[in-house]
């Protein structure tokens, strides 16, 4: 079989725990090859850990991973064509950056110093001062450069760009998408700027708690969800028995966002007088995942109840 017809990643039951603390609660997951994949989420989600786990930075409690179709954990042949960009990414404070662009070499076979070197113009970066003494946006520059010059066929930044000021990280964004489209490669990018970035994903995933919540086409994502406007006892009788993300009304106005309407649907809330709003993937990200956290709280809730 192809690589091509192959996903990148396969996990299957992946759950890692700290202790008491549960990270990764039985994720089940696939990403296929020559995609930008957004990995969404709050801050504690899981995020990270489950590309340090993806990536044999850490070990699953329970679970497999696949990578390339291989076992990721000391595997050289995996991580030699992975590329994994931390906004924490350490380097030895006597480096300079031209040392560490120097060395890239020696760890990606794709390196590509031309590129390295247009987006060390493109992000004014000192190449010359040493590490410790840059700043949180340059030292973020050095990591994006290494990322997107790096070519890796897998590559995850983990919000490296987070130091970089907004023209900075459009530059990273505009650099991403162009390259991208002449090198296509497997991208996974974590971000909690989910607005920033809508526009360049064509996968979402999204997490919470340690538990995938979202796992579709950005297409698909953006489809999944629609705030119905109107008078509230209007709006009320349409969204009754409806799975419902958001609700917010001023007098007698009310705003409520509701899972995806077909066509027929829409038609009736037109027809009703209602209007149709679409919810942006920020919007969506943020309402699905309330939603999640208020319908665990009933179901501890309910669970504590029958117990006592």
């Amino acid at each position: 079989m192809t690589e091509t017809a192959t996903p990148v990643v396969e996990v299957d039951g992946l759950t890692k725990r700290f202790g008491d603390v549960v990270a990764l609660d039985d994720v089940t997951l696939s990403v296929r090859s020559g995609a930008i994949t957004g990995l969404l989420g709050r801050n504690g989600a899981g995020k990270t850990t489950l590309m340090q786990t993806i990536t044999g930075q850490d070990f699953a409690t329970s679970g497999t991973i696949r990578v390339f179709g291989e076992h990721p954990v000391e595997n050289a042949k995996v991580l030699s064509r992975i590329s994994f960009i931390k906004e924490s990414q350490k380097y030895p404070d006597e480096f300079k950056p031209k040392h560490v662009f120097a060395c890239a070499p020696w760890f990606y076979e794709n390196w590509d110093a031309d590129f390295a070197a247009r987006l060390i113009d493109d992000f004014q970066l000192p190449v010359n001062r040493r590490i410790k003494k840059l700043s949180r946006g340059q030292l973020s520059a050095v990591g994006v450069i290494v990322g997107l010059a790096a070519r890796a066929p897998l590559t995850f930044f983990d919000e490296p760009y987070l130091g970089l000021d907004a023209v900075a990280r459009q530059i990273f964004y505009d650099r991403l998408l162009e390259d991208y489209g002449e090198h296509p490669r497997t991208i996974i990018l974590s971000t909690h700027l989910i607005d920033e970035v809508a526009n360049i994903l064509e996968h979402v995933v999204v997490i919470d708690k340690g538990r995938i919540i979202m796992d579709e086409s950005a297409e698909s994502a953006r489809e999944s969800a629609t705030t119905v406007v109107g008078p509230r006892g209007a709006v009320d009788a349409f969204v009754a028995g409806r799975k419902v993300l958001h609700r917010e009304g001023v007098g007698g106005l009310a705003s409520v966002t509701v899972e995806r309407l077909d066509a027929d649907e829409r038609r009736d809330a037109l027809a009703s007088g209602l209007e149709l709003a679409p919810v942006s993937l920020q919007q969506l990200i943020v309402r699905t995942t309330n939603s999640t956290a208020n319908e665990f709280a009933e179901s501890a809730t309910t669970l504590n109840g029958a117990r006592s």
